[in-house]
């Protein structure tokens, strides 16, 4: 479902108040579609939505998903955004974390059962856990310690994705299944806990810019724009997945360090802090399925991602 069928479709996005939720909601309604968002504000913010509060087609409801959803009308399409996600978020929250992934995604698949709606999954690059295998295919089944701190996220969203296909294969809904790699830009919160703007706030402050371990584990930082633009082309081509959706372009902490210090235009130094437990040593997407089978691939240099979130935030402060 996309292109022109999105603008005749009824959509609900759980987590729409969320950083990758509000900007998928604006996609959406820009293509034309009516869009019930559900949030409980666990984690997401009524000002990513502000600027929609005139939008006819859109509406929010606070509601917690892990518990029955229920939506009037219609319903063409669920995308389930609905999760904790930043590391921060999900070891301050792991039992919740663990419900939105099970309980929430069950209710979602349920909605979109009940009205033969399709459905899609905000999976993520942790399945992969702290991988063997690099860069990482959607062949890869992972490297992940179920019972360690990241594992609440980790396993959560493994779960989402069995629960997803078991819908599919049982009730016969039509599924979608994408896995999100290190993305950034506007509406990261600021305190979010994750390197963009962990680097971003620091640097604004004119403090230096704390570094886990050596600096040298690797991440791959997706600009916003260009996942968004993946996650509606996986609709407009009707590709089931697993799919990876995420830049190639591979850099080390530090480097990513230097490049905010750039972006902001001061350069307080760096500072070696200890690496959390189970920090993965790299991420990077193989992203072969995505071209082949999208035609898409993620085009914004960090250079000018880091420049356009940076300007954000100082607008936002």
């Amino acid at each position: 479902m996309g292109g022109t069928r999105l603008a005749h479709a009824r959509v609900v996005v759980t987590g729409a108040a969320g950083f990758l939720g509000s900007h998928l909601t604006d996609a959406l309604l820009s293509a034309g579609a009516e869009v019930v968002g559900i949030d409980n504000l666990l984690t997401g913010s009524l000002d990513n939505l502000a600027h929609l509060t005139r939008e006819d087609r859109f509406r929010l409801l606070e509601h917690d998903v892990t518990g029955h959803i229920e939506v009037e009308g219609r319903v063409d399409l669920v995308l389930h955004a609905a999760s904790p996600a930043s590391p921060v978020d999900y070891l301050q929250l792991p039992i919740q974390t663990l419900k939105v992934g099970s309980l929430g995604t069950h209710n979602a698949l349920g909605l979109a059962k009940d009205n033969r709606a399709a459905f899609l999954l905000f999976s993520t690059s942790e399945v992969y856990g702290d991988p063997d295998v690099h860069p990482q295919p959607e062949t890869y089944r992972g490297n992940v310690d179920p019972v360690g701190p990241r594992g609440v996220y980790d396993e959560a969203k493994r779960f989402a994705e069995a629960l997803t296909f078991a819908y599919h294969r049982t009730h016969g809904v039509p599924v979608h299944v994408v896995r999100i790699f290190n993305t950034y830009g506007p509406r990261m919160r600021m305190e979010d806990g994750r390197a963009v703007p962990n680097f971003v706030r620091q640097a604004l402050a004119g403090e230096p810019l704390a570094v886990h371990g050596d600096g040298q584990q690797t991440r791959s930082l997706c600009y916003v724009d260009d996942l968004i633009a993946g996650m509606l082309a996986v609709l407009e081509h009707g590709v089931r997945g697993p799919i990876n959706l995420g830049s190639r372009h591979e850099v080390t902490i530090t480097q990513l360090a230097d490049a905010v210090m750039d972006a902001v235009g001061v350069h307080p130094g760096i500072v070696h802090v200890d690496r959390p437990v189970d920090d993965p040593e790299v991420r990077c997407p193989d992203t072969s399925l995505a071209r082949e089978l999208l035609g898409w691939e993620a085009h914004m240099t960090l250079a000018e991602g880091l420049e356009r979130t940076v300007a954000w935030y100082r607008r936002a402060a």
